[in-house]
């Protein structure tokens, strides 16, 4: 649903970007559907670009 790597989510998680997960069992986790919908519904509405490495960020002068 969410194509990003494990890692990229676990980072985005601990700086309060993306929904927290629910650990199911020592190697389980999941989260909430209507959270991570909210998410992307939220993102959509974003004027907010992401930033994206190697891409030059333009800045007014």
């Amino acid at each position: 649903m969410i194509p990003l790597s494990d890692r990229a989510i676990f980072n985005m998680e601990k700086r309060g970007d993306f929904p927290r997960r629910i650990v199911l069992t020592s190697r389980n986790v999941a989260w909430d559907l209507a959270e991570v919908e909210k998410w992307i519904e939220s993102r959509k509405e974003s004027e907010d670009q992401p930033i994206r490495p190697g891409i030059p960020i333009n800045v007014s002068r």
